[in-house]
């Protein structure tokens, strides 16, 4: 794996650090992205020891921040692999439809499934022919969870999204990838009342995210904490 590259965004915390930890072990250059600089410099600075590390704080729906990622790929030259990992919740506890503030409902959308689509065409030139692109979805993206309406709908949608990129890009490893639950922020601001403390960290997530960067797998839709065959859609 040494020599590889990728561009990871929302990667100062959760799955995103994880899986650059990981990376960062077999010396893939990293391209990380996340909206705080302080938490992101951190990150940097664990890291530089193994490999190159470039980090970039902003925001993955704003055009110019999205500029600035596709200046750093091309500054290292090329991109193995993209992992769109970063995303938002919205309000916290997650109201109803009938309740959902609809310019809230514009962020997540914008942030959940815009953002990936935009981050890609950024860096698209910089991509290797048989790259591979992964968009970290959830399981409420394809069950319909009362209160979950405005993330589970925008997953639905990076769903929907990713799968025909797939199709449209046949040289491209396309994967839209369930996590699996885990001990994250955003778990627990979704419950925010509740203990989430028996959760797995994304840590166990990793080893399926790695096999997919790193293997032939079709494109499609895994859940990486029980990586077998893309799951029925």
């Amino acid at each position: 794996m040494a020599g590889k590259s990728i561009l990871i965004t929302g990667a100062s915390r959760g799955l995103g650090l994880a899986l650059a930890h990981e990376l960062a072990q077999s010396s893939w250059t990293l391209i990380l992205n996340a909206r705080g600089a302080e938490a992101l410099e951190t990150v940097r600075a664990e890291l530089a020891a193994q490999t190159r590390v470039i980090v970039i704080a902003g925001d993955v729906s704003d055009a110019a921040h999205r500029l600035q990622l596709a200046n750093a790929a091309a500054e290292i030259g090329s991109l193995d692999a993209v992992v769109n990992n970063a995303s938002i919740l919205g309000v916290s506890p997650q109201p109803q439809l009938l309740d959902y503030p609809l310019d809230v409902l514009e962020d997540v959308y914008r942030v959940n499934v815009i953002a990936p689509l935009a981050v890609i065409q950024a860096v698209h030139q910089h991509l290797k022919p048989n790259a591979h692109i992964v968009n970290i979805s959830s399981d409420a993206g394809i069950e319909a969870y009362a209160g979950w309406g405005g993330y589970g709908s925008s997953k639905a949608a990076l769903e929907h999204l990713t799968a025909i990129l797939a199709a449209e890009n046949p040289s491209w490893r396309v994967y839209r990838v369930d996590p699996g639950d885990m001990r994250t922020q955003m778990h627990q601001e979704a419950f925010p009342d509740d203990d989430i403390s028996d959760r797995p960290l994304p840590e166990i997530s990793v080893p399926g995210l790695v096999a997919l960067l790193t293997g032939d797998f079709a494109s499609g839709r895994y859940k990486v904490q029980s990586l077998t065959e893309p799951l029925a859609v």
